[in-house]
């Protein structure tokens, strides 16, 4: 048998794919804890935090907010919500690399089926494929990072953890309190929708899911694209590229993709935060979009990309890499 037939019988096997997400899931949590609190600092800026938002705006802010982070909490408070993060990236990142390895040899299943599109549409699949499995452990990952303090007439300060982040988002109310909802007849389908309670963990989902498309779409296009453009596929083991041309592919995947998509990610996190800012409303798009635009015209929908250029760029570079070595040591 050849070569090509045992790859890809091997790539449609249950072991193969067992294997591809292990790798994966590896490689997300290395690159995001090694980001972890500049990824605390971005959620602050996006999502308007008011103790920090005296930063935004400057490269030297990151730096005073991590600093002041640092003061009032130390590593930990730099790492606050990082425990949940690991909770969701683990999954997120191994469906998202074994969903692109399985959904590729689908649209691609040749040479000649390779082109720009396909590329995309597999990156963008893979990645919507990762949010529907995983997005409300991202839900309670963001507020655990928003929440920068106890308020001050707590008589037990604790810190922000995972059970108290998803027991706040449980007991929140998701539709507006002035809206009456005695029977079932002037009940509309979207109140019906919002008071399942399983909804409250989908904050900013469909924004999620729509700029999902354009991120792992551009991040899967370029990073496929380069490397075919500059390592083709062969089975000689000594032309595929090395670690350090995996590690710069995926920096420049994630730049790319990171600005293409951010305008996306700064609405998200509002609706994702609204709980907070909001308990009583079921914040919708067309609100949160005119809120990041009243408060920062369009710029503020850019607010804190100096900083998801700091995080992106390594954390891309290092999953992909990671990804391709894990592959390589776990024999895919």
């Amino acid at each position: 048998m050849s070569n090509s037939v045992s790859a890809t019988r091997d790539k449609r096997s249950l072991d193969y794919a067992i294997r591809s997400g292990l790798a994966g899931g590896i490689a997300g949590c290395v690159a995001k804890t090694a980001v972890a609190p500049l990824d605390r600092v971005k959620i602050l800026f996006q999502a308007s935090n008011p103790e920090f938002q005296k930063y935004a705006g400057t490269w030297s802010g990151a730096y005073r907010a991590g600093l002041s982070i640092y003061k009032e909490g130390g590593l930990r408070g730099l790492l606050q919500g990082h425990s949940a993060t690991l909770l969701r990236i683990f999954p997120y990142a191994a469906i998202k690399f074994m969903a692109y390895d399985q959904w590729r040899p689908l649209l691609m299943p040749t040479k000649d089926h390779e082109n720009n599109y396909r590329r995309f549409a597999t990156g963008a699949l893979a990645g919507m494929t990762s949010v529907v499995f995983t997005y409300p452990l991202e839900l309670i990952r963001v507020r655990m990072a928003f929440q920068s303090r106890q308020p001050d007439h707590s008589p037990n300060p604790q810190r922000p953890s995972f059970l108290r982040a998803m027991s706040r988002i449980y007991s929140e109310s998701a539709i507006p309190t002035s809206q009456p909802s005695t029977s079932s007849v002037s009940t509309t389908p979207k109140q019906v929708f919002e008071r399942l309670p399983i909804l409250k963990f989908y904050r900013g989902f469909s924004v999620t899911m729509i700029g999902m498309i354009p991120y792992a779409g551009t991040a899967f296009l370029t990073w496929d694209f380069l490397r075919a453009h500059f390592y083709p596929a062969t089975h000689d083991r000594s032309q595929r590229p090395p670690p350090v041309a995996n590690l710069a592919i995926g920096a420049v995947s994630g730049a790319i993709a990171q600005t293409v998509s951010y305008p996306f990610e700064v609405v998200r996190r509002r609706m994702q935060v609204g709980g907070l800012t909001r308990p009583d409303r079921w914040l919708r798009w067309g609100e949160t979009v005119g809120s990041v635009y009243a408060s920062g015209g369009w710029r503020g929908f850019f607010v804190g990309l100096s900083i998801g250029y700091l995080k992106i760029i390594p954390m891309n570079a290092i999953s992909f890499a990671v990804w391709q070595s894990g592959k390589r040591a776990l024999g895919v």
